[in-house]
């Protein structure tokens, strides 16, 4: 895969399956990084998130769609295996790596019902999250006794509950990576600012990503689904205003992932 240095990246997610793991990702890496913070806020967010991965999970069979994609991924790579540019020893590797996640997450216990989900200060928590400011220190006294903690006892707690999703990070990791270094970036004209472009529906396309320079005035937008999608770049707004099409032809790169 072509790397671009200082570059910006849209992604556009072509199914469901994706879609719900990128949120996932998304979340995993916000708590991980509000995790290391110190402050009461830190601890208030990575929390936040803990319970946004729990609602996602708890509206799917996380560990049955993380093996489904994994095993999928695993034919996909052994078809490939006798093409003309294979490394048959990175492939290998590959292959062992994502038959451990498969073990792992078929083994691993559905933590979603017993540590997290039976945790009395996540339930509390919770309850209380579809109301604005909800878990103020008055509504759940516990929480701000939690909260007056020393930090690293803070972070200890946090980084176990996270700990107890690892394996279904890890696996979202695993495959996300390997889909978005699947193909090749192309370098695309977009005329007026705006590209489509139909799809082999053939191919299993998952992702579209496009990748524009860090330091762009404009930005992505995209749509479309298995059989074509189209981007559109924008201006953002100025003083409240509605974003405006940019009338300029713009160069960018593509990435139309599928494995």
């Amino acid at each position: 895969m072509t790397i671009v240095t200082e570059s910006t990246i849209y992604e556009l997610p072509l199914n469901e399956r994706i879609r719900t793991l990128l949120r996932l990702e998304f979340l995993f890496q916000q708590a991980r990084y509000s995790m290391r913070g110190y402050s009461v806020w830190d601890s208030r967010a990575t929390i936040s998130h803990i319970l946004d991965i729990m609602s996602i999970m708890s509206r799917i069979d996380l560990r049955s769609e993380l093996v489904k994609e994994l095993e999928r991924q695993t034919a996909a790579l052994v078809a490939i295996s006798s093409r003309p540019g294979v490394d048959p020893s990175i492939l290998e590797d590959t292959l062992k790596k994502l038959e451990t996640y498969i073990q792992n997450l078929k083994s691993a216990q559905n933590h979603l019902n017993n540590e997290l989900s039976n945790n009395i200060l996540l339930k509390l928590i919770r309850q209380r999250d579809s109301i604005p400011g909800g878990s103020c220190d008055f509504d759940i006294p516990i929480y701000h006794f939690w909260l007056k903690q020393q930090p690293e006892q803070r972070i200890e707690i946090l980084e176990s509950w996270l700990g107890l999703l690892d394996n279904y990070r890890l696996a979202i990791d695993v495959i996300l990576n390997l889909l978005r270094e699947s193909t090749i970036n192309t370098p695309i004209l977009a005329e007026q600012g705006f590209y489509q472009q139909s799809l082999d529906t053939s191919i299993s396309f998952q992702l579209i990503r496009v990748i524009v320079p860090a330091g762009a005035d404009f930005y992505a937008e995209m749509s479309g689904g298995k059989h074509r999608f189209s981007v559109r770049f924008l201006m953002p707004p100025i003083s409240g205003e509605r974003p405006s099409p940019c009338s300029d032809d713009i160069e960018f790169q593509l990435s139309c992932c599928a494995l």
